[in-house]
């Protein structure tokens, strides 16, 4: 039996924890899906320079220098930079005559990846083996119709689908187009419409910012805000407030505290990238937008688990008689809690939280792309420096 090496070369944090999960069980659909008549072995290399580059052409050259250093039969680049060809954002595209191949996870947009990655390593190193041209293409089909079904959770739509049809593909399909050379085709995969491309890509890359785990970096803000509303709320006045505010004006609250605050923390952390000039101004551009929408998500988060807190504080300590008192009305419902806590959410956020600092400036700082891009490029500068000495 013939034994064959997959090399898979990610980029550190992101993309190494999806392969880590997926790693064990790739043979085995490797087998089912390209050839059973192969022992598959895969190899897992993190390397900053993954991070590196936004083009599509120097990260199939990048690939192919480390297939050739490592002695791999196949490669495949999994970055969490979005690549692009000029302004066109590129998901995957394959080489099968040089048997490398690349990912782009932000182009799968702010959906799961543990599967969608599984699906586009399996179509890529199907079109590595078998070829991108029409004809292998309907011989990677046929193949595939003989093989049994599988048991696994892998969508299969055919042989040149790069995911299966979910509903972000559905909303924002994918475009297979190939281009030929003298001795083979090479196929990537795009967006048909540049704007829903952006959307997948900006999405995509908040999605690689992980705001879920960004959240935790307010532990601080959230404590802060906490209390000074907790402190406001055991005295009548912004009860009676909440009485003459009408809905419009705790709306434009809201919106002020919660732009606010991700203001503060931008500049305060200065996360915002300075104007750059050329080819990196649409990715300055890009950055900024996704590090404002990832905090913007993250402070919504806060902002609701802020309200939560605030009305179960409010039900346990306010009665109903003591609500009534400090409103100066003759009957309170939950209607009236949840408005005088949206209130005190606002209020507390402008008050308690600017100025704060986030509990752990580390994650806040590895939640942004741009300060990623300077760490890896820093890495990499330090170990081609050390190459260079030696």
């Amino acid at each position: 039996m013939q034994k064959r090496t997959l090399g898979l070369i990610t980029a550190p944090d992101y993309a190494e924890e999806i392969i880590d999960d997926l790693i064990d069980d790739l043979p085995r659909h490797l087998k089912h899906y390209v050839n059973n008549d192969v022992t598959w072995e895969i190899e897992c290399h993190v390397d900053s320079w993954t991070g590196g580059t936004n083009r599509a052409d120097r990260a199939i050259e990048w690939t192919k220098a480390e297939m050739s250093n490592k002695g791999w039969d196949y490669a495949i680049t999994l970055t969490d930079l979005p690549l692009f060809d000029g302004k066109k954002p590129i998901i995957a595209e394959v080489h099968s005559d040089e048997h490398v191949a690349f990912i782009s996870l932000p182009g799968f947009g702010f959906a799961p990846m543990k599967k969608r990655v599984r699906e586009s390593i399996l179509q890529m190193m199907n079109e590595i083996y078998y070829g991108s041209s029409e004809r292998e293409r309907k011989e990677s089909e046929q193949t595939q119709e003989c093989n049994e079904k599988s048991n696994d959770d892998i969508q299969y739509q055919s042989s040149k689908s790069l995911i299966g049809q979910r509903f972000f593909e559905k909303l924002s399909p994918l475009e297979r187009e190939t281009s030929n050379t003298k001795n083979s085709t090479h196929a990537r995969f795009t967006v048909q419409s540049e704007k829903k491309g952006l959307l997948r890509i900006i999405s995509g890359m908040i999605n690689a910012n992980r705001p879920m785990k960004l959240f935790k970096a307010f532990l601080n803000i959230v404590i802060i805000a906490f209390t000074t509303g907790a402190y406001a709320l055991v005295f009548p006045t912004i009860w009676g407030l909440s009485t003459h505010f009408s809905t419009i004006r705790a709306i434009v609250l809201m919106f002020v505290a919660i732009l606010s605050l991700v203001a503060w923390i931008i500049t305060s952390n200065n996360l915002w990238e300075s104007k750059v000039k050329d080819e990196h101004a649409f990715l300055g551009k890009l950055y900024n937008a996704t590090t404002f929408f990832t905090l913007l998500l993250t402070v919504v988060m806060y902002y609701v688990l802020l309200f939560v807190m605030f009305m179960v504080l409010t039900s346990l300590l306010i009665p109903p008689s003591q609500a009534e008192e400090n409103m100066t009305v003759s009957a309170v419902n939950i209607s009236s809690y949840a408005y005088t806590t949206w209130i005190a959410t606002s209020l507390s956020t402008i008050i308690g939280a600017l100025g704060s600092s986030v509990n752990n400036e580390d994650v806040l700082l590895n939640s942004t792309y741009g300060y990623r891009q300077q760490q890896r490029q820093q890495t990499t500068k330090e170990i081609e420096q050390e190459a260079e000495n030696d």
